[in-house]
């Protein structure tokens, strides 16, 4: 039977006295009749047990600049292995992924690829990494965490891009096989978790807060800014404060730029001048590296050392243009530790995105 036609088992769950299904992966607590799905539409009740019916199935795979994550820390200039699959447990009415996270159709899925075919795929496209990425990849856990295994037995690394909306059980499980990752931050009130998202903040803060004090990935943190939403002076102060406090000032922080998407069309972008704004009060907050996304902003691309404020990674975009930090990860001029995972500098990736065909068609 072929990965299509089959389900796979999947874990953290347990039956309730009325026989429905109590799925344990995230705070949803989703409690599911037979023949039921899950909110994030992939975790499935069949014959009395759950299932992920997406495990070995793919929206793409692309080899992207690990720039584009966001991660600005863990070898820059390196390329990542990229695929996310269907689906996501949150319900964000700003999705700027919304064709891929929000999709009910299993014809999304049009790659096919096993764990260890992904992991010998990015090592013949001289990748530094894999990312799990499009969707939120706490959702195919079981599948991520065997990818994972498959690129550590490479000598691949490997990165979750996600919201950080998990329970503690899982979260122990699936982060012991990451490298690294970024979370998604979406905001500084649970207010705008529960109208926007459907969700709840406090579970992401205490993702973040786990990340920071029992694991050693390496993560950055990314916050999408939407105009009358989430963009005051005191909301981005009060979240740069508490990550300063909670987690320390080397987290890096990615302040990005809402275009008008899924269900908020009516919302215009944001402008450039809001992400600088939240760039200058995050860093007079005491957080040592800020930036700025999806608009052209040198400096806010730039990383600086927090010691002697040289410039040491210029980017434009997702191309480095100056590269100045040491193999050791310290700054050449004055000798400070900059924080996040390096290595010997080569020729950058640049701002390339290649997709990459896995030669197996899907049998629906």
């Amino acid at each position: 039977m072929s990965i299509a036609e089959s389900h796979y088992p999947a874990r953290w769950w347990h039956t309730l006295a009325d026989g429905r299904l109590h799925c344990d992966l995230c705070p949803r607590d989703c409690k599911l009749h037979e023949g039921q799905r899950g909110l994030c539409f992939v975790r499935k009740m069949e014959d009395g047990k759950l299932w992920l019916t997406t495990y070995g199935r793919s929206s793409g795979f692309c080899v992207d600049p690990i720039e584009k994550k966001p991660l600005n820390h863990f070898y820059p200039g390196s390329s990542v292995f990229s695929f996310g699959t269907a689906g996501c447990n949150l319900a964000c009415k700003f999705c700027q992924n919304w064709d891929i996270s929000k999709s009910r159709e299993t014809d999304t899925l049009v790659d096919q690829a096993l764990p260890d075919e992904i992991a010998k795929a990015a090592e013949q496209n001289a990748c530094k990494s894999v990312a799990f990425t499009y969707n939120d990849p706490v959702i195919f856990a079981e599948y991520a965490m065997d990818v994972a295994d498959a690129c550590h037995a490479r000598g691949i690394k490997t990165v979750a891009v996600t919201a950080g909306y998990i329970h503690a059980a899982p979260r122990r499980e699936f982060y012991a096989k990451m490298d690294a990752a970024n979370v998604d931050l979406k905001a500084f009130t649970d207010d705008f978790y529960v109208k926007l998202t459907g969700a709840h903040l406090q579970p992401v803060l205490d993702t973040l807060s786990y990340l920071k004090r029992e694991t050693d990935v390496w993560f950055e943190i990314t916050s999408l800014l939407i105009p009358g939403r989430n963009d005051s002076n005191e909301e981005i102060a009060a979240m740069s404060q508490w990550i300063r406090r909670e987690l320390g000032p080397d987290v890096p922080l990615h302040f990005s730029a809402f275009h008008p998407d899924w269900k908020m069309t009516d919302v215009s972008p944001t402008p450039a001048s809001t992400l600088t704004r939240a760039r200058a009060i995050a860093l007079k907050a005491g957080l040592n590296y800020v930036y700025t996304g999806n608009v052209h902003d040198p400096a806010g691309g730039t990383t600086y050392c927090p010691g002697c404020h040289q410039a040491l990674i210029v980017r434009d975009w997702y191309r480095i243009d100056q590269y100045g930090v040491t193999a050791d990860g310290h700054c050449p001029h004055c000798g400070h530790a900059i924080a996040g995972r390096f290595g010997a500098f080569a020729v950058p990736f640049g701002n390339r995105r290649l997709p990459v065909a896995m030669h197996r068609e899907v049998q629906n």
